[in-house]
């Protein structure tokens, strides 16, 4: 069962404060990031809808999942971990969940039965994902398949990159050791998000590709298998604007998490193939080694200052969210 608290989804991207906390920012441009900061917070609203329950065991052919009971025959079991991209927020029907979509892509591709449990949380951070993994293993074994999804959070909370994918790989650790495959999709881009202004919308876009990097190292180390969802998606986002965030305006849309879906669940055929799961979606196609992060530590803040504290122009067209 999905577990949700309330939480403001923010962008209060406390990269603000963080460049105000160094002694390298104008102070023009500290305030100039602060400002924006409080004034996203106004403009993206709380989230308080629970997002669809969709816990329960799929087949091949469709139709409902069956509930799941302690006597119930399963096959494979699938469970999903992370924040609120995990739980499908934003999404206003069930099978339009990511956990879903891979659950369902799974039994269509195998012909197992794939019972789907859900732990994420909504607002979630890598602070608190062992926690979410430790409950499992309280309430019961492992799964066969673990995916999780997380990131944007840490971002926003400014929980330290490091730190951040250190947690990750602990996470991932943990569930390996139990023999759970784990899949992993790493931080999301935020700098598609309208409601995030300039110059803040390019720090949020290096601080998220920074923790992807960090996260899928960590992933890979710990045995698991990253994904770049923010790379993938990408093309999707600046061609297809606002179709790719929900009504709120912050969150996926069902579209979006249709594309992630896809990724997730090619990565998951390919980790399961030792167990006679063969792969039948295609697998996205593979990616160019991505830059290595700027040396400065707040490029966004030099530019300011180089340029008389004007904002810079976004590369990519922002999303109409």
């Amino acid at each position: 069962m999905t577990i949700w608290v309330p939480r403001r989804s923010t962008i209060a991207l406390a990269t603000a404060g963080a460049i105000a906390s160094t002694g390298t920012a104008v102070l023009g441009a500290r305030n100039l990031l602060a400002g924006q900061a409080i004034r996203a917070r106004t403009v993206i609203p709380k989230s308080w809808d629970v997002p669809p329950r969709a816990d329960g065991v799929y087949t091949r052919g469709g139709g409902p999942p069956q509930r799941w009971q302690r006597d119930t025959p399963v096959d494979l079991h699938l469970m999903i971990f992370g924040d609120s991209t995990a739980t499908g927020y934003g999404c206003e029907h069930a099978d339009e969940v990511p956990g879903v979509r891979v659950a369902r892509g799974l039994a269509e591709h195998t012909g197992k039965r794939i019972r789907l449990s859900t732990k994420a949380i909504v607002g979630a951070t890598s602070k608190g994902l062992c926690g979410q993994v430790d409950a499992m293993f309280v309430a019961g074994p492992p799964p066969d398949i673990a995916v999780m999804m997380l990131g944007a959070n840490d971002v926003t909370a400014l929980n330290g990159i490091t730190q951040s994918a250190q947690r990750l790989g602990l996470a991932v650790r943990k569930l390996r050791d139990r023999g759970a495959a784990v899949v992993v999709g790493t931080c999301p881009e935020l700098g598609f998000i309208s409601a995030i202004p300039q110059p803040l919308r390019s720090v949020a876009r290096e601080r998220c590709a920074q923790l992807a990097r960090a996260q899928t190292a960590s992933v890979r180390a710990a045995g698991g298998v990253p994904v770049p969802l923010a790379q993938l998606m990408g093309p999707q986002f600046r061609t297809m604007g606002h179709a790719m965030f929900s009504a709120d305006g912050y969150h996926p849309s069902a579209a979006a998490y249709g594309h992630a879906a896809d990724a997730l669940l090619a990565a998951v055929c390919d980790a399961l193939g030792g167990e006679g799961v063969r792969s039948v979606v295609t697998p996205p196609a593979p990616l160019e080694t991505p830059p290595a992060p700027r040396r400065t530590r707040f490029g966004v803040v030099t530019r300011l200052r180089r340029s008389g504290g004007s904002a810079p122009s976004s590369s990519r067209p922002p999303a109409d969210g």
